[in-house]
This record gives C-alpha cells, structure tokens and sequence, in this order.
C-alpha cells in the first residue's frame, strides 16, 4: 500500500510425485506432484522529499503453493486413494442473448422481448419490455429501473439518449404552411390522412386515403420530390426532438421528447420558431418505446440516477455521490470484477455488430447502447431472437479453465488476508 515493496514471479517448476499411482492405491493417498514458486520480492528506499525510489534489496526465494494432482495414463485422477475423473459440464456462452416471453407472461399473449448480458464473472446485465412497452434494466435480478436511468447514470441526457435512439425530422416553415424532406423509407408503406402535396410545385403527389407503396415512394425520390407541404396540425402527435428554449432569458419552454398537443402546439407557435426538429416516430415501423421510458423515468439527472442504482444494490444504506459512483463503477466497468472472458467479447461483437478489441473484457457504454438498440428493432419486428438451446451459444470448460478458477479463488482470499 506504501509502494515501497514489490513482489515478481519469476518461474515455477513441478517437482516428482512422492508416490506412483500404485502406491497411491494402496495407501489412499493423493496422486500429486509439489508446485514450487520462484517469487523475486524487491525492496525500494523512498525518499521522503522528491518521492524518488531507489532499491535497497532484493531477495528471491522457492515457495511452496500445494500440491497439483497428476493425470495417470488413463486419464483419471487418483485422490484419496480412488480413481476419480473429470466430468466437464456444458455452460452458457458468455455474451448477450436476445429471447421473448413465447407470450406467457401476459392474458394477451403479447411477446414481451429481452436481453442478457452474461458475463464470464461479474454482475448479470438484463434489459427488458413489460407489457406496457416500457423498457427496463435489472441488475442481478434486483428490482427493476427504468433502461433510461441507466443510461443517465453512464453520463447522458434526455436529449442526448433521444438522439442516440431515434432520428429526426425537420419542419421548416415556408409562409402559411411547413415543409418536410421526402424519405423513401419513411413513406414507404404509410397510408396518406390527407393529399400529399408537393411543397415546390402545389401538385397532389398521393391522394389522401391511398397506401403509399414501396414502388411508388421509389419513384416519386426518381422524380426528384425533395419536400412535402405540410399543416400546423401535422404537427400534432409528434415528438419534440430539442427543448425549445428562450435564449434572452434561458427560460425552457418545452422539453426534448414532449407531445406535441393543442396546448404545446399555441406554445410552440407563440415562440416563433422557423424550424421545429421532431422524433421520426410512426408507430408502425419505429415505435415510442425509449421515448416514452424516458417520460415516466423519475430520475432527472445522473446524480438521481446513480443513487437509485445504488439503492436497488445496497438497500438501507445511505448514498453520497462517491459511493454511488464507485458501485456503480465498479458493477460493469472494473476488471477485477467484471470479465467477459475473450468468448464473451467476440460473441458480443459478433451480436451487436461492434469492433471492439477481445482483450476489452468489461463492458462500455457503447455494448450497453447497442444491446438497448438492438432489443428495440427486435420489438419493431427486425432482426430475430436467439436460440438459447443452440449448441453455439453453450460451451465447456476445459480442466485448465476449472483450475485456473479455483487457483483465483485461492489467490484472492490469500490476498484478502494479506490486507
């Protein structure tokens, strides 16, 4: 903890069983090898006044760590005397798991879609849908949070969680009426209320009532519809994507991700806005979901979000912002707690479509966003679930990985009663 020592491992070496596999037998013994450890400890001189290090001694040393069974040439392991092997198990892959409730847990036989985020060691991640379409994260099957908080405890706003999720559309006012930028995509397949109108030429494009078909949007964008007209009442029903705010006095109006209704509508036209940026939410292809999480979130900053994190963790205990921040650091973010192992990672990558490197074993920001993203498609009829019965998405551990674990286990409690 002073820093003024510091302990190296230098080489390790097997000695000779004590006994054959015969005479292990015989006599109920472990068949085992001893395991010596060359450990180097070197001790520094500070200097009380520069902080500068010199070394004052060294020492190397063969400690003795235990006893390692041995394989016999058939494979088994002889402990106490009986022949005992390895059976290994088959365990879920690290990495993220998209799955839907097959419609059980609701009368209307609505699929209920979530995600987890499993981890080799560390704290389990899920995201999930009720039936009310709003989103929320668990932490180790704790109560649920809205999947907003979190995300305001990883640093962002509401505006700037609205624009991770949805993109925008821009009214730009032309005189008594708006324009809007003609998308393919978006038109594709949407049914006209009223006439659609070019807002260049007056000409009625799509006559109200019609469907609008692939092959048609198609070839309106070929015929170079750049905006269409559109009415005040157009707006109605929209998303705010921006607060809209006095900058003489700094006063918010509205806020990113409010309704536009009749009442906001007279607000938003008092303001005198040329150019309104709106959600591109239809409720056909892109749906309200993190919007509307977002509106019965409670918590209104990180602070708020990081405290309710850390109450759901640490019922009873009272939260300061160091605490909270630490908890919840140390939840996804600390490698000496959280592991994805390198399968996790690139099965994660693999997923989420990301580039992350597979020596990046704690989750980022980044993962969590895409695995929110992704889980929204899968709710918008995109993409298709996993099979978690996929002999892809299952592994074994090898004898290696079984002792490696049982090593760290040994090591850590050493080092917990070193301190």
């Amino acid at each position: 903890f002073s820093g003024s020592s510091m302990l190296e491992f230098v080489k390790y070496e097997f000695e000779g069983p004590k006994f054959d596999v015969d005479e292990c037998r015989q006599r109920d013994l472990t068949y085992a090898a001893p395991l010596k450890v060359t450990l180097r400890l070197i001790v520094f001189d500070i200097d009380e006044d520069t902080g500068a290090k010199s070394i004052k001694d060294i020492k190397e040393q063969d400690v003795y760590m235990g006893d390692m069974p041995l394989m016999t040439l058939n494979g088994t392991f002889i402990v106490n005397g009986t022949e005992r092997v390895i059976v290994s198990q088959m365990h879920r892959s690290p990495g993220v798991f998209f799955d839907h409730d097959k419609g059980k847990s609701h009368s209307s036989g609505k699929l209920l879609f979530a995600a987890r985020v499993i981890p080799y060691r560390g704290s389990w991640l899920d995201i999930e849908f009720d039936s009310k379409d709003v989103v929320h994260a668990r932490i180790d099957r704790r109560r649920k949070i809205p999947v907003t908080s979190l995300l305001m405890a990883l640093g962002m706003d509401g505006e700037e969680i609205l624009s991770t999720f949805y993109n925008k559309i821009t009214y730009k006012r032309a005189g008594d009426h708006w324009r809007i930028p003609f998308n393919v995509e978006r038109f594709r397949g949407l049914k006209a209320v009223g006439d659609l109108v070019d807002a260049d030429t007056g000409e009625v494009v799509v006559e109200a009532g019609k469907k609008i078909t692939a092959r048609q949007a198609r070839a309106l964008g070929e015929k170079g519809l750049k905006a269409i007209k559109a009415t005040d009442e157009d707006l109605l029903g929209n998303y705010l994507a921006e607060d809209i705010v006095n900058y003489a006095t700094g006063e918010i109006f509205l806020e990113a991700g409010d309704e536009i209704d009749e009442k906001t509508l007279k607000v938003l036209l008092g303001t005198g806005e040329d150019e309104i940026k709106v959600l591109d939410i239809d409720h056909v292809n892109v749906g309200a979901y993190i919007r509307n999480t977002l509106n019965v979130d409670k918590n209104e900053s990180r602070q708020d979000a990081l405290f309710d994190i850390y109450r759901v963790m640490r019922p009873g205990e009272p939260p300061t912002l160091e605490t909270a921040e630490a908890m919840f650091n140390s939840l996804f973010f600390d490698s000496e707690r959280y592991d994805l192992s390198a399968v996790g990672r690139v099965k994660m990558n693999m997923r989420l479509e990301l580039k992350a490197e597979d020596t990046v074993r704690v989750l980022r920001k980044d993962d969590i966003l895409a695995v929110v993203r992704t889980l929204v498609e899968l709710r918008d009829g995109k993409g298709e679930i996993d099979d978690i019965d996929n002999l892809g998405n299952r592994r074994v551990r090898s004898v290696g990985e079984l002792m490696e674990n049982q090593y760290r286990v040994g090591l850590l409690r050493m080092e917990r009663a070193i301190k």
